[in-house]
């Protein structure tokens, strides 16, 4: 049976985990949740809550990982059904020493956010970053890669876009991928999933409640503030988010 392999590539402070929680009520789907985190962990020696359990609970050989999502599917599949295994991926993953060749057989896409916004949120958690540790360089980079070997932007959708209009977004990504939507996407159960990291505890409250996507009155963007040593950082952001943001599907919702 022939297998979709979706790489969805995204930064912190995003809708990603929803995004994923979407795809695993398809009832043709798999997905595993950050496959790269324990070796992020291992290899910069940061502290996360439940660090540790991360690292224990995967390879953190990055290579090892690759393969796995290449040729196999995760333990919560049903083979007798899955044919689109979903891969969450967070862009700040992505260090030097990976070679990027491994995502050729896989069908990479690109959720984005405005950076005013994810860093105003990140801030709040660690107070010094690098712009590295949001993963615009990263996504960015491998977003051209993959450009230059398809010969065309591949699929990018927009967290806010995604939140205003689901169902269009969806069908939007699903039209690009080939394959059908349904609208089991737009809704599923509340709590906790076998497929979620051994970090979910620390990081998925909101989303465990959830039941669908759901808009939230944001304040508009000029009004959101970021730490004074955070503007030239975001100033790179914004550059690189407006250039992923020229390829966003259309949603109807403009």
């Amino acid at each position: 049976m022939d297998i979709l392999r979706i790489a969805m590539w995204s930064g912190p402070r995003n809708i990603s985990t929803a995004l994923m929680r979407a795809f695993e009520n398809r009832p043709d789907c798999a997905v595993v949740d950050e496959p790269f985190y324990g070796y992020y962990l291992q290899a910069t020696g940061l502290e996360h809550p439940a660090g540790d359990a991360v690292m224990a609970s995967m390879s953190c050989d990055w290579r090892e990982v690759a393969r796995q999502l290449r040729e196999e599917l995760p333990a919560t599949a049903d083979p007798a059904s899955c044919t689109v295994f979903y891969q969450k991926h967070m862009t700040q993953h992505i260090l030097p020493a990976m070679q990027m060749d491994w995502t050729d057989g896989l069908s990479n896409c690109f959720l984005i956010r405005e950076p005013r916004r994810i860093i105003a949120s990140y801030a709040k958690v660690r107070p010094q970053f690098a712009i590295e540790e949001l993963g615009f360089p990263q996504q960015w980079e491998l977003f051209q890669r993959v450009a230059d070997r398809l010969g065309e932007a591949p699929p990018v959708i927009d967290s806010a876009q995604t939140l205003r209009a689901p169902e269009a977004s969806l069908r939007a990504l699903c039209q690009r991928l080939a394959i059908p939507f349904t609208d089991r996407m737009l809704h599923w159960p509340a709590g906790r999933r076998d497929s979620d990291g051994v970090w979910a505890p620390h990081w998925y409250a909101a989303v465990e409640q959830s039941t669908g996507f759901q808009a939230v009155n944001e304040l508009p963007l000029e009004e959101v503030a970021i730490p004074a040593g955070c503007e030239e950082m975001c100033d790179q952001a914004e550059t690189i988010y407006a250039r992923l943001f020229e390829h966003a599907l259309v949603t109807g919702d403009e």
